[in-house]
């Protein structure tokens, strides 16, 4: 009894398999490549492909912002422009207003003279 339990339960079960053929192996690996490259190399163009586009995507974005960052500057600059000319009318008055000023200063003054 004692010589039965000194055997491993695995003992003889290896024995049973049988012996794996290579060849089989190698059939079945590129029976399942063959199944699933189609698919993946799909796949992969595929994702290439959304790659590309979303490159295309970004690059298109990019040139947009950098229109609406010009048409904001040129947005300023006539902004700019109109201030500018705002105050020039100001200024144009305001001379305008002093040289009025002035022909009735010099008026009164000769009037006052030949009084």
């Amino acid at each position: 009894g004692v010589g039965l339990s000194d055997a491993s339960p695995d003992e003889g079960v290896v024995e049973d398999l049988p012996l794996i053929d290579e060849k089989a192996v190698e059939q079945l690996t590129e029976g399942l490549i063959s199944h699933y490259l189609p698919d993946l190399q799909r796949s992969k163009s595929a994702l290439q492909e959304l790659t590309q586009n979303q490159v295309v995507l970004l690059e298109t974005l990019e040139q947009e912002i950098s229109k609406f960052k010009e048409c904001n500057s040129i947005l300023d600059i006539n902004a700019l422009f109109s201030e500018a000319k705002h105050y020039h009318n100001k200024l144009v008055n305001i001379r305008n207003e002093m040289m009025m000023l002035h022909e009735k200063t010099s008026k009164l003054k000769v009037s006052g003279i030949s009084i």
